[in-house]
């Protein structure tokens, strides 16, 4: 099935214009950033300042919480006030489930926001049996609560999101698709045929998820699906309880950055746990990173796809000592360019050494490998980190794993009988070179690209590894220079997620020159392969980013609950602000922490509510202790 206008070559993918007020999606108009307030909607003045600093800080459509009757009525209060202070950016009520409120608000601001798997239909985690028939009969009840809203939006030219959400997909289409992004797209697909039956088109699509892997899955199988019935809504890309500080911006460039860097999306939204006027500068930032690349470097167009684009499948590859076939990626270090390297260089790749001791103590986030180039080690290193040198150096005193160029692998003979790891190119790739990694067990690919369009070119190299049977395992190198610690983050998310998600990578190495430090490039490495699903190191926080539906403050709480449980590894937790973005929007999650009530929080292990209403203030204590109940509680060190 086709996904985008072409794997390598990029172009974005074309849909109809949809107006929203002033402002126009879809067609050849610029990707818009918008982003939610967090002010409770009644707290007029509240609202109207925020939505005042997101939109001097770039923000280009407003979305505010209209959760029932008199929220929706007091939009037009705060739009009427946002007018006077010469703001026009359109709004966007956000209804969950509230047909009443969504028709109130379709009257005042220029587009609503539904949530298919809330609007109108049921969801109480329960397993149902459904005949054709029953299934049916439920589609037509939908239909009856929905279209009265379609019928407002399109007598008062008011735009609409159908905007599914992974972890909010009701029982009936769970109990049908199952917790899949098919589901997603199902789910979608029912309310967009209903509007379409009324002749109403002023509709955009999105298809969250907090797990990228999902969330790539379900906007990519919304457009092959759009795509086979002839439709072109435009798409507004997000992930769904992405976090706070480096981990939600490494998630939400993971997801979005896929999705982009194919041409998908009209318009983005990156949900931090932070401040909403912080997320316009990540999404600006996250944008800038494929400015320009249309024009790229002609690459040629991949005809035999062997790709997994809507399921995950990993590459089948060799294994050589621990990278390859089953191993998690491995993340490789550059230190190459450093003067002289001492134990202490070692401290911010996750290595630190105790002289007392005479022991090195290695953390979860402890580099695999790391690449010296021309320099030379004269101490005893961890025995856990694997040690590259170029060529000529390795060749001299024998130690650690040599880096050869093409031509080097090509004309030596002599190397490790352990690893011996090539720097490669989609142009190196001859007959000659292919035949040679056919026959050797030792060899690693370290591939590199120069292209603008360095994702489509690394992932035609992996095609052709993969359509002539090449299983040699590839650490996946990008090089960087004079970026901000941010800008970065969000480059090299993009860069190394989009080919993660598709198997595709036995590790990542990040060259990073005046980009910042050590120790936050190799975070960096162990953030992505986290925010891709393919290697676990640390704990997981699945966070929504607030909003006037927050029953308590999420950046405090996120951090309270972050200072306590930040060493259980492979532990997710879900902290959600209300129950809207409660069991279901953190489908993921082993642990659930929610609002329900003014200073009342109910805990969950997975779906299942485990203590209703405990006291904000004993409610993190209570969360350690069922985390403990469950055999999950490690001590920290």
């Amino acid at each position: 099935m086709k996904y985008c206008n072409s794997l390598t070559k990029y172009s974005r993918f074309k849909t109809r214009e949809v107006k929203v007020g002033n402002l126009v999606f879809g067609g050849d108009n610029p990707i818009h950033i918008q982003s939610m307030t967090t002010t409770d909607t009644m707290d007029t003045q509240a609202t109207v300042a925020e939505s005042i600093r997101m939109i001097e800080a770039g923000c280009k459509l407003v979305r505010i919480t209209a959760p029932s009757k008199k929220e929706a009525e007091n939009l037009q209060v705060i739009k009427d006030q946002l007018r006077t202070k010469g703001y026009h950016t359109p709004i966007v009520a956000d209804i969950h489930y509230t047909p009443n409120a969504a028709e109130i608000a379709a009257r005042i601001v220029e587009k609503v926001r539904v949530n298919p798997g809330n609007y109108a239909d049921k969801k109480k985690f329960e397993e149902i049996e459904y005949t054709d028939e029953s299934y049916l009969d439920e589609l037509e009840r939908i239909r009856e609560k929905f279209t009265p809203l379609v019928r407002i939006c399109k007598e008062h030219g008011t735009a609409m999101r159908i905007g599914t959400n992974h972890g909010s997909l009701s029982d009936r289409i769970l109990s049908r698709y199952g917790d899949t992004p098919k589901g997603m797209v199902e789910s979608a697909m029912e309310f967009l045929r209903i509007c379409r039956s009324e002749n109403f088109h002023n509709i955009i699509l999105s298809m969250k998820a907090s797990n990228t892997r999902v969330m790539v899955q379900a906007y990519r199988l919304l457009v092959a699906e759009m795509l086979n019935v002839g439709m072109d809504y435009p798409l507004h890309l997000g992930v769904t309880e992405a976090g706070e500080g480096e981990d939600g911006r490494i998630k939400s460039a993971v997801g979005i950055g896929t999705l982009l860097a194919d041409g998908i999306g009209d318009t983005i939204r990156v949900s931090l746990t932070e401040a909403p006027e912080f997320e316009m500068p990540v999404a600006q930032k996250l944008l800038s990173h494929f400015e320009g690349v249309e024009d790229h470097d002609s690459i040629e167009e991949i005809v035999n796809n062997p790709l997994h684009s809507f399921d995950y499948k990993k590459r089948e590859t060799n294994t050589v000592l621990n990278i390859g076939s089953k191993n998690v990626p491995i993340v490789m270090a550059d230190f190459c360019l450093k003067k002289k390297i001492t134990p202490a260089s070692f401290f911010a790749l996750g290595y630190n050494y105790s002289v007392p001791l005479d022991k090195w103590h290695i953390s979860d986030m402890a580099a695999d490998y790391v690449f010296v180039g021309d320099n030379d080690i004269d101490f005893e290193i961890p025995g856990t980190l694997g040690v590259i040198y170029n060529y000529k150096n390795w060749k001299t005193h024998k130690k650690g794993y040599p880096f050869f160029d093409v031509a080097q692998y090509m004309l030596e003979e002599e190397g490790s009988d352990k690893m011996n790891m090539i720097h490669v190119c989609l142009s190196d790739l001859s007959s000659k070179f292919l035949d040679k990694l056919k026959e050797d067990k030792t060899a690693v690919l370290l591939i590199d690209t120069y292209n603008k369009n360095g994702i489509a070119e690394q992932r035609k190299l992996f095609v052709q590894l993969l359509n002539i049977g090449v299983k040699t395992p590839v650490v996946i190198g990008r090089s960087y220079g004079d970026l901000s610690k941010e800008q970065l983050q969000l480059s090299a998310s993009a860069d190394f997620g989009a080919l993660l998600l598709d198997g595709l990578g036995d590790g990542i190495f990040i060259a990073a020159e005046n980009c910042g430090s050590d120790q936050m490039i190799n975070s960096l490495g162990f953030g992505i392969l986290q925010a891709s699903r393919t290697r676990i190191s640390k704990t997981e926080y699945i966070s929504c980013p607030s909003c006037g539906r927050t029953l308590f403050d999420l950046q405090e709480t996120t951090a309270k609950i972050r200072k306590e449980t930040d060493h259980l590894k492979g532990v997710k937790i879900g902290i959600m602000g209300c129950i809207v973005n409660g069991p279901g929007e953190m489908a993921d999650a082993d642990y659930g922490y929610v609002g329900t009530g003014k200073g009342k929080i109910t805990l969950y292990k997975e779906q299942t509510i485990v203590k209703r209403n405990i006291p904000e203030d004993k409610a993190v204590f209570a969360l350690i202790n069922l985390i403990k109940q469950h055999g999950d509680w490690v001590e920290k060190n």
